[in-house]
């Protein structure tokens, strides 16, 4: 007689689990986590952003995984606000991580300080480390996120009524794709300076002075790239349960191997780092850079609009209820913790964090949503931090291997948008909004200095520049363009009343070809042919 096999048991919000399993299942939401949390520091001190040294390229690493831990750590408590129906945090695990989101805006406005001067250039052209931009990043991040924080106070129907996924999913899938361009490039080599190949220190990747420096798209980039790329189809292929919610993390680790078998890794920058780091052991130099206030503002939106998606599902997984008071009271405190941990991490040297949804995907695989899991996880992530040769050696990871990585996340970011916008009715009215908001945002995308040449002003007034300065960067970056321009259709177009009651052409005609196909069978029953049929449907007619 066969035995019936028991299901694992489910560990709920509340109940009691051993604490070495917590450890265990915290080491497994931290891993699934490291990958997302560590991409954004390294691409924005890099060539493609700022290009900090090696030494604040570690601790901005560190620093994240730090700070991530610590506000997680708000999400998952829950605090109560005195005399208040509000709350701070959801009380699940909701684990936060730095955002892709800020990473186009931020490129943008980088490019946009070293050209006006605000950030400093060689005489050749060769853009220098410039910790002035990112300080203006993280203090404007800052000042933004109150826009969040006071919007966390609206009810989440008035919320979902103006930043419908007719909004959010358009604007998701257009941040995913324009860091895609970020993602490849790396893949081939580097998205700094020798991505064009020119002549002199950055003739090859990432420069002469590197180990194995080659050509920006040389065979052997492309490969490292690829053996990350397989790894994490080949774990989803063949990889048991836990494997596959850590592909992209074992999909870094074959490609690290690989590149450290080749000469691709440097030990010096492993070697000289610190042997612990915490926050503000580097500083940055802050400012408030107006340009990129209306591309941070638009941020914030989107960061809101995913932590309600995400806090929703992780409801879900958690077994419980998605509607109801304290289903709305969790969104209202995971939104407001959200606004006030985007706060915090300008102040603790990081740039905008964002609620994280693959968390999810460990809840139910593991079958636990104990609060404990979660802290273990945060504790985790706070060890990786201050042990900072660990952030050493992920600053050192070549280029190729990264992009391999960043190349699927990102992706996956674009992928998330289509799924958001695959829940909305394809009415005539939702098509036009679709489509006049795309058609922007990936003009935008494609052409990125569409709108470079429209203001001609040289004079010395810097508020007037700084002004021309904002619509051209919003205008430059294809995610604001088509969120602004979708919530202006949506609250402008109203809904048509033949939109509300016609479905698709497949289900309009459906009865008709049900209709259609009975009179082909009654003509095959009588063995009768197609002409048959004809003359039958004419003596009918």
């Amino acid at each position: 007689m066969q035995k019936s096999r028991r299901a694992a048991p489910f560990f709920g919000l509340n109940d009691k689990m051993p604490v070495l399993l917590a450890l265990l299942l915290g080491f497994q939401h931290a891993l699934s986590m490291l990958a997302g949390i560590i991409t954004p520091p390294i691409i924005l001190a890099g060539q493609g952003g700022v290009n900090l040294n090696a030494s604040d390229a570690q601790y901005l690493v560190s620093t994240s995984l730090i700070v991530c831990g610590l506000l997680s750590a708000v999400q998952i408590t829950r605090f109560h606000i005195y005399k208040s129906p509000y709350y701070i945090g959801t009380g699940l695990i909701s684990v936060v991580g730095t955002s892709f989101t800020v990473i186009p805006v931020a490129t943008g406005a980088f490019s946009q300080m070293y050209a006006t001067g605000f950030c400093p250039t060689a005489a050749d052209g060769t853009k220098l480390p410039c910790p002035k931009g990112y300080g203006a990043l993280i203090a404007t991040g800052t000042l933004c996120a109150l826009l969040e924080i006071a919007l966390s106070f609206t009810r989440p129907k008035v919320l979902k009524k103006v930043f419908p996924p007719l909004v959010t999913g358009p604007t998701v899938a257009l941040i995913g794709i324009s860091l895609i361009e970020s993602g490849f490039k790396d893949w081939a080599g580097g998205s700094g300076s020798c991505s064009t190949r020119p002549d002199g220190q950055f003739s090859v990747c990432p420069n002469l002075g590197a180990p194995h420096a080659l050509p920006w798209g040389s065979a052997e980039y492309i490969g490292l790239g690829f053996s990350v790329f397989v790894t994490i189809i080949i774990c989803e292929r063949f990889g048991s349960p836990i494997m596959k919610s850590c592909a992209v993390v074992l999909g870094l680790l074959v490609g690290c191997i690989i590149a450290g078998a080749t000469g691709y890794f440097s030990a010096s920058g492993i070697n000289a780092a610190p042997a612990a780091s915490f926050i503000w052991v580097h500083t940055f130099p802050l400012s408030v850079y107006g340009p990129i206030v209306l591309p941070l503002l638009a941020v914030y939106i989107v960061l809101m609009m995913e932590a309600i998606g995400d806090i929703t599902a992780t409801c879900d997984v958690s077994r419980l209820e998605v509607e109801g008071k304290l289903f709305d009271s969790r969104i209202q405190g995971g939104v407001l913790a959200d606004g006030i941990n985007g706060l915090l991490s300008g102040l603790l040297t990081i740039t905008p964090l964002s609620t994280f949804a693959q968390n999810n995907g460990v809840i139910a695989l593991t079958r636990c949503a104990n609060r404990k899991a979660g802290y273990a996880a945060c504790f985790f992530l706070l060890i990786m931090g201050i042990f900072s040769k660990f952030a050493a050696a992920l600053v050192a990871i070549p280029s190729a291997v990264l992009g391999g990585m960043t190349t699927f996340l990102f992706s996956a970011v674009a992928v998330s948008g289509v799924r958001i916008i695959s829940t909305v009715p394809f009415t005539r009215r939702n098509r036009f909004i679709l489509t006049a908001s795309l058609a922007l945002g990936f003009g935008a995308t494609l052409v990125p200095d569409w709108f470079a040449y429209v203001f001609t002003y040289s004079g010395d007034n810097r508020a007037k520049q700084g002004f021309f300065n904002a619509i051209v960067l919003v205008c430059e970056t294809g995610f604001a363009l088509t969120a602004f321009v979708a919530i202006f259709l949506n609250l402008v177009l109203q809904e048509e009343v033949e939109d509300e009651v016609l479905g698709t052409a497949n289900v309009v005609d459906e009865e008709a070809d049900r209709e259609e196909w009975r009179r082909i069978e009654r003509g095959k029953s009588v063995g009768g042919g197609s002409e048959d049929v004809e003359k039958a449907d004419g003596k009918t007619a």
